[in-house]
């Protein structure tokens, strides 16, 4: 059931959206409800739950406007410390969010300049309200805690996405310095074949011949025999180098260095070469596809480069669906195959293999979600969800 649920939630990014909104604001309504309990004199009720919906309202665009979603937010609930509200960490729900998100997605400096700004801000709202004068842990030490721990924890969210992306880039260059030193060692392994045939075969038959001309008077018989074996000797000479002069003409030299990096764009080129090696693809585009990052283009395309792999390799039909789903804020991927139920593919097991944690690191280093498993009709599927970067541009039509 779990499975079910996060496969549809990596295919459904605005439903989710909405669905954590509404459980925020459902949250932070309790917030308004605790100070009309502890405090004598009570504030109105409503004044506080619209600027709760307001505030929530607000966080549906903290990915693209993190400021300007953090300045609403933090007005909002300054407004209902003034009203004499009580600035518990339930209330504070959507300015804490806003202010990880700011964290998350901004500078370092960005970070803590803006997260004193909001710690000062409440500070003021807390002395502007004399009920909380006579606790100075309510009424200034314990918001502006909380705001700060909100931009710690952000931050450290950041420096590990940063860190995954640099690990993921390291990795790469060691594969690719690893891809370059097995085509050296194959090279050299060609070359010494090479040595072997010419040492061996021409060499023999070089001996040949001069022993043919040596007996050629003497014993002619034994000269003719000699040259009757020698069309044999070369022969096989050139099978052999035939056969390691053609190793030499397989792709095997790594791509010049200028050559641009891959993306959606190499998508047909992709298809066509699991169509090459018995894999039917089938591609369907929803939405308006967008001009994309180089970070998010490359993701994108080794996700799907490593799933339609993984088809290949494990799967028990020869026909795989790839999906790629443009929103306003999200790139979805999806490549789905379907295996009948009794021919079960041990490959086919949800977080097992370097090829699904590869992907699942690359979704997740761009700040996306991934899913992998089987689906309950049978088959097995991938799906992500990557968010698009706010400079990325539609596509003109």
């Amino acid at each position: 059931m779990s499975t079910n649920w996060q496969r549809r939630a990596a295919t459904r990014p605005k439903a989710v959206e909405a669905v954590t909104l509404v459980l925020l604001l459902a949250v932070t309504a309790p917030g308004v409800f605790a100070t009309r309990a502890v405090m004598p004199e009570t504030p109105d009720l409503w004044p506080g739950i619209i600027l709760s919906a307001v505030a929530c309202g607000a966080l549906r665009w903290r990915r693209d406007r993190p400021l300007q979603v953090l300045a609403v937010t933090l007005l909002c609930t300054m407004g209902q410390g003034v009203l004499g509200y009580l600035l518990t960490p339930l209330l504070m729900g959507p300015l804490l969010v806003a202010q990880y998100s700011t964290s998350v997605r901004t500078s370092r400096r960005t970070t803590w300049n803006s997260a004193l700004t909001a710690a000062a801000g409440l500070i003021v709202a807390g002395l502007i309200l004399p009920s909380f004068h006579g606790s100075l842990i309510l009424a200034l030490v314990n918001p502006a805690a909380w705001v700060l721990l909100s931009a710690v924890f952000g931050s450290y969210v950041r420096v590990r996405r940063e860190y995954a992306v640099a690990r993921a880039e390291h990795a790469d260059r060691e594969r690719e310095e690893e891809a370059r030193h097995r085509v050296f060692q194959e090279r050299m392994r060609i070359a010494r074949e090479l040595h072997d045939v010419v040492a061996h075969h021409l060499t023999l038959a070089d001996a040949q011949a001069g022993t043919a001309a040596h007996l050629s008077r003497s014993d002619p018989g034994k000269a003719f025999e000699i040259i009757a074996r020698l069309p044999d000797s070369t022969a096989a000479a050139l099978r052999e180098l035939k056969a390691t002069v053609g190793l030499l003409r397989t792709d095997t030299d790594p791509a010049d260095d200028l050559a641009p990096a891959p993306g959606l764009r190499q998508l047909s080129a992709l298809v066509d070469a699991c169509s090459a090696a018995g894999l039917e693809v089938s591609i369907t585009t929803e939405g308006q596809p967008h001009r994309l990052t180089p970070v998010l283009d490359v993701t994108a395309y080794r996700i799907l480069q490593e799933a339609l792999t993984n088809v290949s390799k494990y799967a028990a039909t020869r026909t795989a669906q790839v999906r790629l789903g443009y929103t306003g804020r999200y790139l979805t991927l999806s490549v789905t195959n379907d295996t009948t139920p009794d021919r079960p593919v041990a490959a086919l097991r949800s977080g097992g293999g370097y090829g699904l944690l590869g992907m699942r690191e690359r979704a997740t280093a761009v700040g996306g979600t991934f899913h992998a498993g089987r689906r309950p009709q049978g088959g097995f599927e991938v799906a992500c969800a990557l968010p698009l970067d706010r400079h990325d541009e539609s596509i003109a039509t």
